[in-house]
């Protein structure tokens, strides 16, 4: 079968799928454009798409012979599943195997605006830097602080457990309350979203893009956090309105953010990347060599299976199975 693969990957991730299929892959070091898209989907069975492809009805009327869509990430709201699904088209995500690499990022931009590592970076890289002081570049302390994490998922929960390391007390908001005893295992209490900001000395966030989270953290809720905080996003760029951060960040109302997603992706929203208490990350929160590489090659399992007309492993529309 055909199948076309929008971004490049190593030929140690392709192999298998050259194997079974005849395979087009964009190698350009960017994303295919619509255009790109839309003629490169015509008589193809497979895809294998990246989170910045819209995967819309255009798309799909666009490619008739399409009967598998595997999503390159755990995030799939680039794709249309309700029309994947009326259309018999199985759609598959990665889940899993991106967990410590995001949560170690995560961690890292904790690290990095606590103290303020990349204005430091960019001192000594200047020549800014003559002489050691003891009131020189002060950051807060990260251990003993207290860390909000909204979304206990399996990414917050290994946020969570890295957090234990510093000693950090843990509060967690969740769409549904955790165990206790899982609670007690991880070292966490929960809290209402309203409690948890207003606690908190550093809030990461960890849900999914669904119409609920979408600016779940705006204006209200950055003017409950406390003035010395700060907030870390490597979930979803919408699930933060910008505009009201940038607003809080410029008027001292939190005292930092780190960000590695934006609400409109590849695009920042004006006048963030002149502050310097913002660290801004360009996505990276699997960019490991090893998680890519499990990533790859599990959209390729998904994509394979699909294609032979099993259920693929992680499967987000098995519905679609009555009209394949």
């Amino acid at each position: 079968m055909r199948v076309l693969v929008t971004a490049k990957l190593s030929e140690e991730v392709l192999a298998p799928l050259r194997k079974e299929h005849d395979v087009e892959v964009n190698t350009f070091e960017r994303p295919m454009t619509r255009d790109e898209l839309l003629r490169g989907v015509g008589g193809v069975e497979g895809l294998l798409s990246m989170i910045m492809d819209r995967i819309d009805e255009e798309v799909l009327d666009a490619a008739p012979k399409l009967k598998m869509i595997a999503n390159f990430g755990v995030g799939y709201d680039n794709i249309d599943i309700p029309a994947a699904t009326s259309r018999g088209i199985w759609v598959s995500n990665t889940p899993g195997v991106l967990v410590d690499a995001t949560a170690d990022l995560a961690m890292a931009l904790i690290l990095a605006v606590a103290r303020r590592v990349v204005e430091g970076d960019q001192m000594v890289r200047a020549q800014q830097w003559k002489a050691w002081a003891p009131f020189l570049f002060l950051g807060t302390d990260v251990s003993a602080k207290t860390l909000g994490v909204v979304g206990l998922g399996q990414i917050g929960k290994a946020v969570a457990a890295r957090a234990k390391g510093f000693g950090m007390t843990i509060l967690y908001h969740n769409r549904n309350r955790i165990d206790e005893r899982e609670e007690q295992r991880l070292g966490v209490r929960y809290a209402s979203l309203e409690e948890l900001l207003r606690q908190s000395d550093f809030v990461s966030l960890h849900v999914s893009l669904n119409p609920q989270s979408k600016r779940l953290i705006g204006r209200d809720q950055l003017r409950m956090m406390k003035p010395s905080a700060f907030l870390i996003n490597v979930a979803r760029g919408p699930v933060v309105d910008e505009q009201a951060l940038l607003e809080a960040l410029e008027q001292g109302v939190i005292a930092g953010a780190g960000l590695d997603v934006y609400e409109n992706e590849p695009q920042v929203t004006p006048g963030l990347r002149k502050l310097n208490n913002v660290v801004l990350l360009p996505h990276v929160g699997s960019a490991t060599i090893e998680t890519r590489i499990k990533m790859g090659n599990k959209a390729v399992e998904n994509l394979l299976c699909g294609l032979r007309g099993d259920t693929p492993p992680n499967c987000l529309n098995p519905e679609a199975r009555q009209r394949s």
